[in-house]
């Protein structure tokens, strides 16, 4: 498992891993590499505080999808949010590094990657009913890719929830309301990179977070938090820095949107709410 290759895009220098800058909340999260991505799990949390993954776009391979999502032998059970949290309810298992990402190379170490992206470290609760934005959401990667592809087939992807300490309790983990993307590549061997945004809070703001019957569901066990509807943006990475609390290094000023020092963050009258591919500002 040689995980998240920070070298991978032949830039001059490395490409950061956006992590807490704060040396002790770093310190604090478990670094999992599997097969062309790595995971930084929150133990506390249960879910990934960052992933990050290397896609060869021109080396891809179209493998079987499959759907065996198995826990991570290597750290304990209880750091890990598994299908206790996803059974009998409307919640989806929502990949943070996309299956088909990593899938590429060697027909072996594709198929390795394919398995290693059902693990339920790289898993996210989400709302099981998709619309037009989370499939934007999804696709991503596909356009980004796109648009970097002429002669610039590498991409590399950093994808996470945002945490808050006012994320509704559910089963024992605490539902990201919000999660955050950032997608690098090579432009004539310079760094660029840009950041999105994905809100399903909508709804959950009606909700009385003091009532542990709101959320923390015992008896009916298809209570799950009320998640509305998805709304995706495309925003400075300096606010997602501000947002997350994470540091981006190098990738927030190689934004292609908005690479200049900001000294407020973060400035939502600066964010593009996508409702398609045109909306993209590369």
């Amino acid at each position: 498992m040689t995980g998240f290759d920070s070298g991978f895009l032949d830039l001059a220098d490395q490409l950061p891993f956006p992590a807490p800058a704060d040396p002790a909340e770093l310190a604090r999260l478990r670094r999992l590499d599997y097969t062309h991505f790595t995971v930084l799990l929150d133990p506390d949390r249960r879910l990934a505080a960052a992933t990050g993954v290397d896609i060869d776009g021109a080396a891809l391979l179209d493998l079987g999808r499959g759907d065996d999502w198995h826990l991570d032998d290597r750290i304990p059970v209880e750091e890990q949010a598994g299908p206790e949290l996803y059974a009998r309810n409307d919640l989806d298992r929502g990949h943070l590094v996309r299956r088909r990402d990593p899938v590429w190379g060697p027909v072996e170490i594709a198929r390795q990657a394919n398995v290693d992206t059902f693990c339920y470290t790289n898993a996210a609760p989400q709302a099981a009913d998709f619309n037009q934005s989370l499939e934007l959401w999804n696709g991503l990667e596909d356009l980004v890719l796109e648009y970097a592809s002429a002669g610039r087939r590498r991409l590399s992807v950093f994808t996470g929830p945002v945490f808050a300490d006012t994320d509704p309790l559910y089963r024992g983990a605490q539902i990201p309301r919000r999660f955050w993307k950032v997608a690098a590549w090579s432009n004539g061997g310079a760094l660029a990179a840009s950041g999105y945004l994905l809100d399903q809070s909508a709804q959950l703001d009606d909700l009385d977070l003091d009532r542990p019957s709101a959320i923390d569901d015992t008896q009916d066990a298809t209570a799950v938090p009320p998640l509305g509807p998805f709304r995706t943006y495309q925003l400075p990475i300096l606010d997602l820095a501000s947002i997350t609390g994470l540091d981006f290094g190098a990738l927030a000023s190689a934004d292609v949107l908005e690479p200049a020092p900001a000294t407020v963050r973060p400035d939502t009258d600066t964010w593009i709410e996508l409702s398609g591919p045109s909306d993209l500002r590369f």
